[in-house]
């Protein structure tokens, strides 16, 4: 894979106010990369750098080999971008909208016809080609809007929170999308503050807090790093009482946490864990030949608002 946005010490100031912070970033094609933080974070400012629409105070960003300050018109046809915000013109039908946008890409009439239907198709509005635009639901707006962000067929899609202010299905449609347009080969970078849906579909991701990069890299990684120790759920038949003798005795366990402190089942003990899957194993073996009967063994993987939650406890603290 190549490398498709570079992002070199990227800083936006307005007066005393610094929005975004020598920020430092790479994405790699093909990438669906999650850009994540609270309001304010610094990640709107990020993506109106790089879709050209406001300047930075300093540092450098290039898109598909195109720098944003140098080459703007190189970088507009490159990307496909979609505001947190999007304007929609509710005089005009479904399949005038989308070639209205076409249009203004100069591609040729004769073929916008069947590209306006495969992109309707793709967003499953096919059924609403001649309905006007203001008729839709807003979910139907989004997908309608996203639609037009590949008006160009562009190898970079920018998306500002594009399941904002949905309900649960539309988000659901817009996920799927997202995958439908990562198998077709699409870079997607995309911003969202609903952390469940970014761990559903993102290869890599970056966390930013107060216009600075708090965390930043392969998902699946970051949640290894996060949780230094492992977290361990037990169920057994029966009594509790000897489980927990045992596992007081191991050196490698901390923090045995049962079910009248959190919400577990009355014969679940989950407890955190300092070794390797070989002394997790062996943990295990001592337990059965105990003679305790497990029910269940696991351990519980850690999820995006752990890493969240550690990455910014410092700086909110």
């Amino acid at each position: 894979m190549s490398t498709i946005i570079e992002i070199q010490g990227l800083t936006k100031k307005y007066g005393g106010l610094t929005a975004l912070d020598d920020l430092n970033l790479t994405l790699e094609e093909g990438e669906v990369f999650g850009f994540i933080g609270p309001n304010g974070a610094g990640k709107t400012t990020t993506m109106r750098i790089l879709t050209t629409l406001l300047k930075p105070t300093s540092g450098k960003a290039w898109v598909a080999g195109h720098s944003v300050t140098d080459d703007p018109r190189g970088v507009r046809q490159a990307i496909g971008y979609m505001p947190d915000f999007f304007g929609v013109y509710d005089d005009m039908k479904v399949w005038e909208y989308l070639d209205f946008f076409a249009a203004c890409y100069d591609i040729p009439k004769g073929t916008r016809t069947g590209m306006v239907d495969d992109l309707l198709a793709l967003v499953d509005l096919g059924h609403k080609k001649e309905a006007y635009v203001d008729s839709l639901s807003r979910g139907m707006k989004q997908r309608l809007c996203l639609a037009r962000t590949l008006a160009h067929d562009p190898a970079v899609l920018i998306l500002d929170e594009p399941a904002s202010g949905l309900d649960p299905r539309a988000r659901i449609e817009i996920r799927e999308l997202l995958r439908e347009l990562k198998n077709m080969g699409k870079t997607i970078f995309f911003s969202s503050h609903i952390l469940s849906e970014v761990a559903d579909i993102c290869t890599s991701i970056a966390i930013l807090e107060g216009g600075q990069l708090v965390a930043y890299g392969d998902m699946e990684e970051m949640k290894r790093q996060i949780r230094a120790h492992r977290l361990i759920q037990v169920r057994v038949l029966g009594d509790l009482t000897p489980l927990q003798e045992l596992l007081l005795r191991h050196e490698q366990v901390q923090t045995i946490i049962s079910p009248d402190e959190v919400d577990l089942p009355a014969d679940t003990l989950r407890f955190d864990f300092l070794g390797d899957d070989e002394a997790l194993s062996g943990l295990l073996t001592a337990v059965i030949q105990s003679g305790i009967p497990v029910i269940s063994f696991h351990e519980e993987a850690g999820d995006l608002e752990d890493v969240f939650l550690h990455v910014t406890k410092g700086l909110v603290n």
